[in-house]
């Protein structure tokens, strides 16, 4: 199936410039492509507001199991569009407080609740905002020849879309203060080293094993997907003893699912188990 745009919400954009999303349905998963290729797929309003109609549609539609979010060209995102940003001197700056609080941070939100799997591919750059959003997702795949910066410390800014929180999660604290702080670009093999991603990958598999990853997915049993994604969500705040206990309750509701049944008896069967996600 060809990709198709994602109804943009502003006609008069619309008509000028191509649809900055598309959306594809395939067989048990959906592929998001950030398509601003021109510009490094960076954040305008456009994206933002199709880019989360694009998350939504996925997470709603019965047939997508998962989601695989990639960019087109030669970059997967560059963050914000800073040429959006009317920064000459007697305008009043933006605020981009508000910004935040309309963009992007209901995007990571969305992102991280979809109770459905997220793998990223990233090709090229991923900077600022747009390494905040690959680490969003649960999966991350990068080209050999992507890289990562948190670049916000060249322009006067701090770290964003909850890289401050993602980044000593993944890599540690002391990690996460230089990456910050330094603004210093690292590949993605040096990534995948740290612990930031999952793997890198081979430029030119870069897309079939992320696809393999979500085909994977569309077979797997998507109640236990949802429940894993919800409990590792929650460990962060959690106490041991809460998140024990969330365990527990999550653990007790699988118990009565077909699809355990299911799968233990496939696994008894010496049988590849049918799930039905119920």
């Amino acid at each position: 199936m060809r990709p198709t745009p994602v109804s943009p919400s502003d006609p008069e954009t619309s008509r000028n410039a191509p649809a900055p999303v598309h959306l594809e349905v395939r067989q048990g998963y959906a592929v998001i492509t950030l398509n601003r290729p021109e510009k490094l797929n960076s954040f305008n309003n456009l994206l933002h507001v199709q880019l989360r109609q694009a998350i939504a549609e996925a997470g709603a539609a019965p047939g997508v199991a998962a989601v695989l979010l990639t960019g087109a060209g030669r970059g997967f995102c560059a963050g914000q569009d800073l040429a959006e940003r009317d920064l000459r001197d007697g305008v009043p700056p933006p605020d981009l407080g508000d910004s935040l609080d309309r963009l992007y941070n209901p995007l990571i939100r969305q992102l991280r609740a979809l109770p459905k799997p997220v793998v990223c591919a990233v090709n090229g750059i991923a900077a600022g905002a747009g390494a905040s959003l690959a680490l969003a997702c649960d999966i991350v795949l990068a080209a050999r020849s992507a890289s990562f910066i948190q670049a916000f410390c060249r322009i006067g800014l701090l770290p964003d879309s909850g890289a401050t929180w993602t980044l000593p999660r993944l890599v540690g604290d002391a990690r996460a203060r230089a990456l910050a702080l330094l603004g210093e670009r690292i590949s993605a093999q040096q990534a995948a080293d740290w612990g930031m991603i999952w793997r890198c990958v081979e430029d030119e598999q870069l897309l079939a094993q992320a696809e393999a990853l979500c085909s994977g997915f569309a077979a797997a049993p998507a109640r236990s997907l949802a429940a894993i994604k919800q409990a590792l969500n929650a460990s962060a705040g959690n106490s041991l003893d809460a998140q024990l206990d969330l365990e527990r309750d999550l653990q007790q509701q699988l118990g009565y699912s077909a699809d355990y049944r299911e799968g233990v008896q496939a696994f008894l069967g010496k049988r590849v188990p049918q799930f039905k996600g119920c």
